[in-house]
């Protein structure tokens, strides 16, 4: 299942040259790897929660990472596991990230 807008769908496919670029470099990502689906998507969001990424950047994530199997309680302990390693502002900013990424997702998810 995709959590995509419809406009996001038009987007990636050929609208946006940002967005079809991410998205080739994520398949090219992806296919160079042999971790398991759930493993590389929690390293995945953990390298996001580093970098201080948008809620946009987890978007692209949750749908995949709920997909595989990853559970609230998966995310969760991502977020306890990476704090003391990039710290308290960047894990809760992250959270707060992943909730509302994970709003979006629903609210695309039963508009379909």
């Amino acid at each position: 299942r995709r959590y995509r807008s419809q406009k996001e769908n038009v987007m990636a496919q050929g609208e946006a040259p940002v967005l079809a670029t991410l998205a080739e470099m994520n398949v090219a990502s992806i296919s160079r790897v042999e971790l398991d689906p759930a493993v590389l998507i929690v390293v995945r969001l953990a390298a996001l929660i580093a970098s201080d990424a948008p809620a946009a950047s987890y978007l692209m994530h949750i749908g995949p990472a709920l997909d595989n199997g990853v559970t609230l309680d998966d995310l969760q302990d991502v977020l306890v596991a990476v704090a003391p390693i990039v710290g308290t502002a960047r894990v809760l900013t992250a959270a707060g990230n992943i909730a509302e990424a994970l709003g979006v997702a629903i609210a695309v998810a039963e508009e379909m």
